[in-house]
């Protein structure tokens, strides 16, 4: 058989390759796709030597803020931020987690970036509610019932824990029931409940059984609270009486529905 002729090889040829204008546009394409991958590739570069390799964007200084018994020193020493190193290579939730092993006394802390060369730490401490008398020291506890630190002086406006319970007779129930520390944290817990006024008052929580807790403020009134449970409802009673009696010297709050004062 005889091959295609010349005219229908040209005519294949001409439809294969397709318009001359049709070709130099996809070559213009290509080499505009070429151009704009190689700029991508320049910026990606350029964006992790300025990130990791250069001098601009590295840790120079730590700012401590919100500090109040502890110095911006000590947060910094514990912090352990790494001064000189690329600031994007900082992990912000290992040196947060350091802060809360070194320091309990440290609440809540967040950790951020200052660019381009500060690393923050923002400091919550823990408030102490209620002193632990420990030898010739006192252990500072929170409203959540966190021993956080050991002090040599107690601080005002904090009372002391007093349990006072006996191990023997009808207390020795509360004991075998609940045992110390749930009776220690029962006081945290009403210790977190008082109000302002009085909390800045109290000068001692005594413990005698689950719920038989007792208040002794500084000028010598006291307020018999029961339990710590109903918190909320017998400091809104409390705060009512002593409005209520101002004179009166003994207050219970014990039946939050049903308080009652006496003495003059």
């Amino acid at each position: 058989m005889a091959g295609p002729s010349t005219a229908e090889r040209g005519e294949r040829q001409q439809e294969s390759s397709g318009p001359p204008l049709v070709r130099g546009l996809n070559r213009r394409r290509l080499r505009a796709i070429v151009a704009l991958v190689a700029l991508l590739v320049l910026l990606g570069a350029g964006s992790a030597w300025a990130l990791y390799g250069s001098t601009w964007l590295r840790v120079e200084h730590v700012s401590v803020s919100g500090t109040r018994v502890l110095t911006p020193a000590e947060v910094r020493e514990a912090a352990a931020a790494p001064v000189g190193k690329p600031m994007i290579s900082v992990d912000t939730d290992v040196i947060e987690a350091r802060l809360r092993r070194k320091l309990p006394r440290i609440d809540t802390v967040d950790v951020v970036r200052s660019w381009p060369h500060g690393i923050g730490l923002k400091v919550i401490e823990r408030t102490p509610v209620l002193l632990i008398r420990k030898g010739a020291n006192f252990v500072e506890v929170d409203d959540d019932g966190v021993r956080f630190a050991t002090v040599a002086q107690a601080r005002n406006g904090v009372p002391m824990l007093e349990l006072s319970a006996s191990r023997t007779g009808s207390g020795a129930a509360s004991f075998r029931r609940f045992g110390v520390d749930r009776l220690v944290r029962e006081a945290v817990r009403v210790a977190g409940d008082l109000p302002a006024a009085v909390a800045k008052s109290a000068r001692a929580v005594h413990v005698r059984t689950y719920d038989d807790i007792t208040l002794e403020l500084a000028d010598g009134r006291t307020v018999a609270w029961g339990s710590g449970e109903q918190g909320r409802a017998k400091a809104r009673a409390l705060t009512a009486l002593m409005k209520a009696s101002p004179g009166a010297r003994h207050f219970d709050v014990s039946a939050p529905t049903a308080p009652a004062s006496s003495g003059s």
